[in-house]
This record gives C-alpha cells, sequence and structure tokens, in this order.
C-alpha cells in the first residue's frame, strides 16, 4: 500500500512533454512502444527526471493541421512541447512563408495561453527535388524561429537516419527500428538540458 501511494505521488509530480508532430512522431509502421516519443520516456527514467512523454503525433499532418490542433492540445497540461512540424508541407511543396508563418502562430498560441511552458522546436528538412531555392529557405526557417522567438532549437530529426536505407522503412523516408533509435538520440540531445534545467528549479 505504501509503495502504490508512493507510485501515485511520483507520478502526480511529473511534468508533462507534450511530443506534437506528423507521422514521424506518431511512429509510422512502428509498434506503439517503438516511436521515438516512448523511447525518450525511457531515456527520462533512466536519468531519473520527473517527466513524463506524451505522444501527439498525427500521420499527414501539416504544419497547418497542426495550428488547427492547438485549441484541442491546449486542453491539456504540459510543460515541454516539442514541436515536429513542416514535413509534410515540404513533401507537398508548400510556400515555405505559409509553413513559417503557421509555426509562428502555433508558437504564439501556446505563448499566450500557456505562458510558462517550454517550446522546443525540431530541425525539419524539405527533399532536393524541389531546388536549391526552396531547400535552403525551407532549412533556414527553422533557426529563424528559433531565434526569433528565444527557442531551443533540436537537430535534423532524421540526421544520419535520412537516406540510409538500412535504417528505414521500405517508403524510404520513416525510420525503421533502428532508425528510430538514432532519431531518440538526435531528440535527446537538445531536449535532457532543458529537461534537467526544469527539474533543478
Amino acid at each position: 500500500m505504501a509503495t502504490d501511494t508512493a507510485a501515485r505521488a511520483r507520478a502526480r509530480d511529473r511534468h508533462t512533454v507534450l511530443f506534437v508532430g506528423t507521422s514521424l512522431t506518431a511512429g509510422l509502421g512502428l509498434e506503439p512502444d517503438s516511436a521515438y516519443p516512448e523511447l525518450i520516456q525511457r531515456k527520462i527514467d533512466s536519468a531519473g527526471l520527473p517527466f513524463r512523454a506524451i505522444n501527439a503525433g498525427v500521420s499527414g499532418e501539416t504544419s497547418a493541421g497542426a495550428l488547427r490542433r492547438m485549441d484541442w492540445l491546449l486542453r491539456q497540461p504540459f510543460d515541454v512541447m516539442v514541436l515536429e512540424t513542416g514535413a509534410n508541407d515540404g513533401l507537398r511543396g508548400t510556400p515555405v512563408s505559409e509553413t513559417r508563418a503557421n509555426i509562428q502562430a502555433i508558437i504564439d498560441t501556446v505563448r499566450r495561453v500557456r505562458p510558462q511552458a517550454r517550446i522546443v522546436l525540431v530541425q525539419m528538412e524539405a527533399l532536393p527535388n524541389l531546388g536549391q531555392r526552396y531547400t535552403r529557405a525551407f532549412h533556414e526557417t527553422y533557426p529563424l524561429l528559433a531565434q526569433r522567438n528565444g527557442l531551443v532549437l533540436l537537430p535534423f530529426l532524421l540526421d544520419s537516419v535520412a537516406g540510409h536505407p538500412a535504417l528505414v522503412q521500405g517508403d524510404g523516408l520513416h525510420p525503421n527500428d533502428a532508425g528510430e533509435q538514432i532519431v531518440a538520440r538526435n531528440v535527446w540531445r537538445g531536449l535532457e538540458p532543458v529537461l534537467r534545467e526544469m527539474a533543478a528549479r
């Protein structure tokens, strides 16, 4: 009984990390416990940090879709939002200005409703078939938004995974189990300091 009570108390004391993203966050093609937010939870637990990860990834979602979903997402409390969006914009050739405006609107909405929450932005990239001008502008959007809004910018989600057939599924885009381990390391590299800082407060 005492152990159960202590476990419930620890659960109440935990902060929440909300992962908002596309199929890359949802873990398309993987077992539910193999998506990178779940792998991050294991890293959190191993580090003894008081956070729980919630996976709010939706396959096929664009930045406009993520913006439309904000009202619903903001109904639940969270302390950190990890924002992975734009991949499907790039696949569709959405004008970079639209993607940038949508992400900025998401940031503004979160800041207005949950001003104490930390927002961590994930760098995304566009495929080269859209041309150098587009891919450069797409790439530059993320550091620009991070700098403008004082956000932590995580590395490209698929760094060291994209373009490696042994690390992706048959569609050539989504990580397989081995690739997802690398994705989790990419995210953890930038997220861990944020969580440690918050835990120390």
